[in-house]
């Protein structure tokens, strides 16, 4: 036996290798537990080609759900890992709400796997804001933790400062579809300083879960109004909050 692996073994004895989720012990750091990894509602193709949310059977390449033909995003793209319940709510509220920032790693490298159709070298990775005052209260932007994962795994040109919040919201939880779409109307800029940078460019935007889809649409019509070329956007978790039967027989959340 090496001396590495001697001390290996004796860290994992110390310090032993827990679910991401449950913290059960598990054989391989940043993973779940067998019992998670069956309950984790992972998105799989075939899938919408605007919203990411799955199909039940293969209906082509490229084809829109219901929902998206119905109204169409202001992105080009949605990808997502997994479903908003079981694990994968866990995992977006130990980052988000308990401060473990540990999660963003391997959360951002499951991202690059669902979105790696749409990243390039080329992109901008950007992650969706926080106002200034809030990101003080929380010491933290977890949507810029996922952006600098997503980008050290898939590639792209990380810009957490590209895109600002410069009007303080409301929380969005707990309000009404009408009143989110209200709530971040004109609350995102981008600095004339850094207009140039984004003249013609790809651009993913990266957040930790999707609701009704009020704020990526605020932050796509912003960066598309400042010059971007297009943006697609890329999150953990996708929240069903609309209630539309789609092609699967389950439902889309975005509009």
């Amino acid at each position: 036996m090496t001396l590495k692996v001697a001390a290996r073994l004796a860290l994992d004895f110390l310090l032993p290798v827990r679910c991401l989720s449950c913290d059960r012990r598990v054989s391989s750091e940043h993973g779940l537990c067998a019992s998670c990894w069956q309950k984790m509602p992972f998105y799989e193709k075939p899938w919408c080609y605007r919203l990411g949310t799955p199909f039940s059977y293969d209906m082509g390449a490229e084809v829109w759900s219901p929902r998206a033909i119905a109204s169409p995003p202001e992105f080009g793209r949605l990808r997502s890992v997994a479903a908003f319940e079981g694990p994968a709510r866990d995992l977006v509220h130990g980052l988000k709400f308990g401060g473990r920032r540990d999660l963003a790693g391997p959360m951002g490298s499951w991202m690059a796997r669902a979105g790696q159709e749409l990243l390039t070298g080329e992109s901008l990775i950007v992650p969706v804001p926080l106002h200034w005052s809030r990101l003080i209260a929380r010491r933290f932007n977890q949507s810029a933790d996922l952006a600098r994962a997503v980008a050290g795994a898939g590639g792209g040109r990380f810009e957490p400062m590209l895109l600002r919040r410069s009007r303080r919201t409301r929380r969005q939880v707990g309000l009404s579809s009408a009143d989110r779409r209200k709530n971040v109307r004109t609350a995102f800029t981008v600095s004339d300083d850094r207009l140039a940078d984004l003249q013609g460019r790809h651009v993913i935007l990266i957040d930790d879960v999707i609701t009704t889809g009020s704020t990526v649409t605020a932050c796509c019509r912003t960066l598309l109004g400042a010059g971007a070329e297009s943006v697609d956007v890329l999150t953990f978790a996708h929240a069903d909050v609309a209630g539309e039967a789609s092609p699967s027989g389950g439902k889309t959340s975005l509009s």
